[in-house]
């Protein structure tokens, strides 16, 4: 049951994000993230620096795709892309322990790149065609808000970076050509749903820093902590952060991975959107020279997310590791 005392911590990013931050100011924020994510894995922020005229433009960009004819949906579907672009139908993912498929449908955008590279992270984006949507209506906004989030979740890795005691230039080493997937979603109303079935089932991110904006007033996120369940509330211009997976091996353990999953109890739609940022698909641990405490491994930024794609998707079940890197799972 989800608890009702028990809240995510609130950060205000400014006294970090402004040109005229002191010393003292930073230190003071890098703080609150190191504790927040310490013991939640999550926290939220204000003052982040995304326009809000650009969450708006994002929110309805995104239904407004999501109505298109099924059809059109699924001839962008991300499963016969081999790099991990476009659209996810409702029944696409679920994971160990899940008793059903996902109930969301989603559409997914990338770092662009002229070519694809394996393992199949790097590539063209799928758009829409402007007869189908109109550029001005989808992928116009969409594109901008894709640059301002990609630019909040540098800031949150360097937050973190410096909360292990480590410059945050130290970024740089990581992410030449870092991977940032953006996953826009929407969660059909409760009674669309099967009994028992979740939007998103339990689970953990896979790799590093996840910035998400929900649609102000549609709630559903809740985040496991201690054995409890803390709803998440879905306030206008305020981001929900949190690490995944990697960032918490990397940090020893310093910092927190969290499940959490999604049950959209309204009977209205409920559109959300998540930037995974992670980092180049080479690189690994790199807080191993003393400062922090992870442990080193020859593990790499691609390993752990084709790991945890192919068990993640239900296209892959029954694929081998090397057809998952080749991007064949994605030929059907």
């Amino acid at each position: 049951m989800p608890s009702t005392d028990l809240v995510l911590p609130l950060i205000d990013l400014a006294p970090y994000l402004s040109p005229d931050a002191t010393p003292a100011a930073k230190a003071a924020v890098i703080d609150q993230v190191r504790t927040a994510v310490g013991e939640f894995g999550f926290f939220q922020v204000i003052n982040h620096g995304i326009p809000l005229a650009s969450q708006h433009a994002l929110i309805e960009a995104i239904r407004t795709l999501m109505k298109i004819p099924k059809e059109d949906k699924l001839a962008m579907s991300f499963l016969k892309n081999p790099c991990r672009r476009g659209y996810e139908g409702s029944g696409d993912t679920f994971r160990t322990g899940d008793k059903m498929h996902d109930a969301k449908e989603a559409f997914y955008i990338g770092r662009p790149s002229e070519k694809i590279e394996p393992p199949g992270f790097h590539g063209p984006n799928i758009w829409p065609s402007p007869e189908l949507v109109p550029e001005a209506e989808f992928r116009d906004p969409v594109w901008s808000y894709y640059q301002e989030t990609n630019r909040l979740g540098r800031e949150i890795w360097q937050l973190l970076i410096q909360g292990l005691g480590h410059p945050g230039e130290l970024l740089s080493q990581f992410t030449k050509k870092p991977v940032v997937m953006m996953k826009m979603i929407r969660y059909p109303p409760f009674s669309s749903t099967l009994p028992g079935q979740f939007g998103v089932g339990a689970h953990t991110d896979f790799g590093g820093v996840t910035v998400l904006l929900q649609e102000a007033g549609r709630e559903g996120l809740e985040v496991e902590y201690k054995g409890e369940w803390i709803p998440v509330p879905a306030v206008e211009n305020v981001l929900v952060i949190n690490a995944g997976d990697m960032i918490a091996g990397w940090s020893g353990g310093v910092y927190q991975s969290a499940k959490h999953r999604v049950i959209n109890k309204g009977e209205e739609e409920r559109i959300s959107c998540a930037t995974f940022w992670h980092g180049d698909l080479d690189a690994t641990n790199p807080f191993i020279d003393g400062k922090g405490e992870g442990k080193a491994g020859d593990e790499t930024v691609a390993d752990l997310l084709v790991k945890r794609f192919r068990s993640q998707f239900s296209l892959m079940k029954g694929k081998k590791t090397e057809e998952v890197v080749r991007g064949e799972v994605f030929a059907h």
